[in-house]
């Protein structure tokens, strides 16, 4: 079994944004976000990997096979086309909080938007919760 390679890291969260958010719009989004995602999860920010931002972490067992690991609550990384969320679970019961967020496109594992502005914030606050009291009631035990 291969070993995750997107792991807690002691990187500086603020000096990755300064240095990998290419514009200006996406380093004051990723400070945003920053701010929202710590207020909603209760936890610090910390790297994962080396792109990745994310809050609090649960440990996982796959049902499909037997990869299991540790992964962020919640978080996001500024890639270079879109920031890429990390708050959706992806369940069927949870697809009606993508009506109201605005205007984003969808990936495998995330969602991405080009801004923070072309988002509803108090829709990306509940998906935030949703996503968090789900991890929480599936796998338990959540850590910093």
């Amino acid at each position: 079994m291969s070993e995750l390679k997107t792991k807690q890291t002691d990187a500086d969260v603020i000096e990755f944004i300064n240095t990998f958010a290419n514009t200006e719009q996406k380093r004051k989004d990723s400070f945003e976000l920053l701010k929202i995602m710590q207020a909603v999860s209760g936890f610090e920010p910390k790297m994962w990997g080396p792109t990745m931002i994310g809050f609090g972490s649960y440990h996982y067992k796959s049902d499909r096979s037997r990869q299991e690991g540790d992964w962020p609550l919640i978080g996001f990384s500024p890639r270079k086309a879109a920031i890429s969320l990390y708050v959706y679970t992806g369940m069927p019961e949870h697809e009606y909080l993508l009506k109201d967020l605005g205007k984003f496109t969808m990936g495998k594992a995330c969602i991405y938007v080009k801004k923070l502005s072309d988002i509803n914030l108090d829709v990306l606050d509940k998906m935030m919760k949703e996503t968090i009291s789900f991890l929480n009631t599936r796998y338990g035990s959540l850590s910093s």
